[in-house]
């Protein structure tokens, strides 16, 4: 049965490879939701599917950038992958290939141990005649049944990744282009606040630290001035005698 679902191990020529690839795209101004319904025709029309998809707003509302990841036969990833490059200007793209020929053909070999582990125990459970035998037993065949889903599991998500290639697009819209007057009054502008913000700032530092140089001399003063009306007092009691 193993055989039959998984196939024999695979030889130089098929090898059992997961292919990804990744692509950044920019689209035409107004053509963000065509891109997004063409990424998904083309996964659909090829025997594929879209497994993941999010889009992005700009600051006016408008749906502008976003990204989808389609999962694609590997038979069609070149293809496919031509296709994704032409619906826009290509700004970055990366590929890659994991051969995972070795892991698989391990995998299969080990489940073929278990499987003959799992026909000996069932054998041993149908003579056991004691019940602490049989226990024992049952516990050991779990333990192999265990082993076995967890090993299909691994070639069952393996197997997926190399029949269905992946790959992500995050495609936008160019963004708009500022004049040279707006930009420039735009950023006198904030230099202006700054500017404003950072004296007021100063100011308020400045007063905090000198309060105790303002309150000497206020003392300072307070005295000099009582030293002088008491002068002025003396001097005009000496006038009058």
């Amino acid at each position: 049965d193993a055989e039959s679902k998984y196939g024999e191990v695979p030889v130089a020529g098929d090898r059992k490879v997961i292919k990804t690839a990744y692509i950044e795209l920019e689209v035409e101004v107004g053509k963000f939701d065509g891109t997004m319904f063409e990424l998904i025709n083309l996964a659909e029309q090829n025997g594929g599917f879209v497994s993941n998809s999010q889009s992005y707003s700009d600051s006016e509302g408008n749906l502008t950038s976003g990204s989808v990841t389609i999962r694609i036969p590997s038979n069609k990833y070149n293809s496919a992958l031509n296709r994704v490059k032409e619906m826009g200007t290509v700004k970055s793209t990366s590929s890659a290939g994991r051969d995972v020929t070795q892991e698989f053909t391990d995998l299969e070999s080990r489940l073929k141990n278990y499987e003959v582990q799992e026909e000996v125990l069932r054998d041993l459970m149908k003579e056991s005649k004691e019940v602490s035998d049989s226990l024992e037993v049952q516990r050991e065949l779990s333990n192999v049944q265990e082993q076995i889903e967890v090993i299909k599991g691994r070639m069952d998500y393996l197997d997926d990744l190399v029949s269905f290639s992946t790959i992500e697009v995050y495609f936008h819209e160019p963004e708009p282009i500022k004049t040279a007057s707006d930009w420039g009054f735009v950023k006198a502008l904030k230099r202006g606040l700054r500017g404003a913000v950072s004296m007021f700032n100063g100011i308020v530092m400045v007063l905090i630290a000198t309060i105790p140089v303002w309150i000497l001399a206020g003392i300072i003063i307070v005295i000099v001035w009582q030293s002088i009306r008491a002068r002025k007092r003396r001097r005009a009691r000496k006038e009058q005698k």
